[in-house]
């Protein structure tokens, strides 16, 4: 019996809508651009989450860079910090220059801190040189990086074909190399690289290994401090002292050149130009930093020949900074809602006033208060659902145009989904109350003498 009033009264209800369509629709607008816009927003929001979360894969959790400077970088920095402060700092620094003697970021820093620092799990070396690369005729530029095994496992990267450096290639310098899959795909394309010799600058490396591919933005690489795999051809870091360069040695060629470029200031005597460091616990992160950072200070005599790079750390900042970017959003999205709610409860009390009429020959016909209340209330959630039905497939449109036109990444879950509908439904409840009651409140006589 209660099931049947409740159907009869919402009847009633969607009659009234559909005599008054045009107003239902402009009435349920507030609700469909609030559904959609917090949909598309939580779609945003779940994408940039997913994204720094590759991003943070991508680099390797735990892992510490320390980037060498050249001298012209470092008098640079120091320049600039002795022009924040006020130029008193410059004369002092000059004086430290010429005072104090760093021997470059090399092999005994990744020795030193191996052995001093407990929560290391090991330091990875690189050495990058500039070269051309030749096979077969195919000519093109290239970066040849000297590494040790431990710098796949840092990247995060898998082999596609072949196998990694051992360790006898490493002690012995071998003239083998492992590539990058573009690398594969430019000089080897009709071609298995695997015992191949490619030329790189004045030696031939024979192929042991292809990386799998990796996608990685070119923003990226620049801000993360990361490198491109798929571009570059690797080799022992032993390889690259011994047969190519070991720009910690002083030589006579070395002395002339120097010599020749006295006018273009100092040349780089980092021997190495990276190391990656892993961390073994996540919570030991910035207390490592902390120590490495008074390590090399000490080692390199107060000189600030590198830079320490933490990833992980920049990219959760960057997700927490995006993350309230995204709650701000959503907020804003969630007014919609609320004026949404407002211009129902609006309609509805001018429709209350329109029809005291009607409502007055219902109470005088049986109807109880409950009856129009209901009544009511069923044309609001009416509203509510439509609305929100309609903005819930304009929010997945929006997301998939929003993605195919920016190239922003978007994620629409089916929780967003039923949040934002659940909170449309509720905003009629809520927003429709007040008109059902005033109507309730009616009073026959006095409704039934209105014109």
């Amino acid at each position: 019996m209660q099931l049947q009033r409740f159907i009869l009264n919402f009847n009633i209800g969607l009659q009234a809508l559909f005599q008054n369509r045009f107003r239902a629709i402009l009435t349920s607008l507030g609700i469909i651009f609030g559904v959609a816009s917090v949909i598309a927003m939580l779609a945003i929001g779940k994408g940039a989450e997913k994204e720094i979360l590759e991003q943070i894969k991508e680099v390797g959790s735990n892992n510490v860079i320390i980037k060498s400077k050249t001298p012209d970088q470092s008098k640079k920095d120091q320049d600039e910090s002795a022009d924040a402060s006020g130029g008193t700092a410059a004369s002092g620094n000059s004086r430290q220059d010429k005072k104090n003697f760093s021997p470059g970021l090399s092999i005994g820093d990744v020795n030193d801190i191996m052995k001093n620092i407990s929560t290391v799990k090991f330091a990875s070396p690189e050495i990058e040189l500039q070269t051309q690369l030749l096979f077969d005729g195919l000519n093109m530029p290239g970066k040849l990086i000297g590494v040790k095994n431990y710098y796949f496992e840092t990247s995060n990267v898998q082999l596609s074909e072949g196998n990694f450096f051992s360790d006898e290639q490493m002690e012995n310098a071998q003239p083998v190399c492992i590539i990058g899959k573009n690398i594969k795909s430019k000089l080897f394309a009709n071609k298995n690289p695997l015992g191949q010799y490619l030329k790189c600058g004045n030696n031939w490396l024979r192929v042991v290994g292809v990386l799998g591919s990796k996608d990685i933005a070119g923003k990226d690489v620049e801000k993360l401090s990361i490198r491109n795999l798929n571009n570059e051809v690797y080799t022992p870091i032993s390889t690259v002292l011994i047969r190519y360069s070991n720009r910690s040695l002083v030589t006579a060629d070395k002395i002339r050149m120097m010599r020749y470029r006295r006018n273009d200031g100092p040349s780089n005597y980092n021997q190495l130009d990276r190391i990656v460091v892993h961390v073994d616990q996540s919570e030991m992160m910035m207390p490592t930093v902390d120590i490495l950072s008074r390590l090399l200070s000490r080692r390199h005599q107060q000189v600030q020949d590198y830079e320490i790079v933490v990833p992980e750390l920049l990219l959760k900042q960057e997700q927490k900074t995006k993350a309230l970017f995204n709650v701000v959003l959503a907020i804003i999205a969630s007014i919609s809602l609320i004026v949404g709610g407002i211009g129902i409860m609006n309609i509805m009390l001018a429709s209350v006033l329109e029809r005291t009429r009607e409502i007055g020959l219902r109470l005088a016909l049986g109807a109880t208060k409950k009856d129009v209340i209901m009544q009511f209330l069923g044309e609001a959630v009416s509203i509510s659902v439509t609305g929100g039905l309609i903005g819930v497939i304009l929010g997945v449109t929006a997301s998939s145009t929003i993605r195919n036109l920016t190239g922003i990444q978007t994620i629409i879950s089916p929780a967003s989904i039923a949040i934002s509908f659940t909170i449309s439904i509720a905003v009629g409840l809520i927003f429709g109350i007040l008109p059902a009651r005033r109507a309730a409140k009616s009073d026959p006589v006095v409704s039934l003498r209105s014109d």
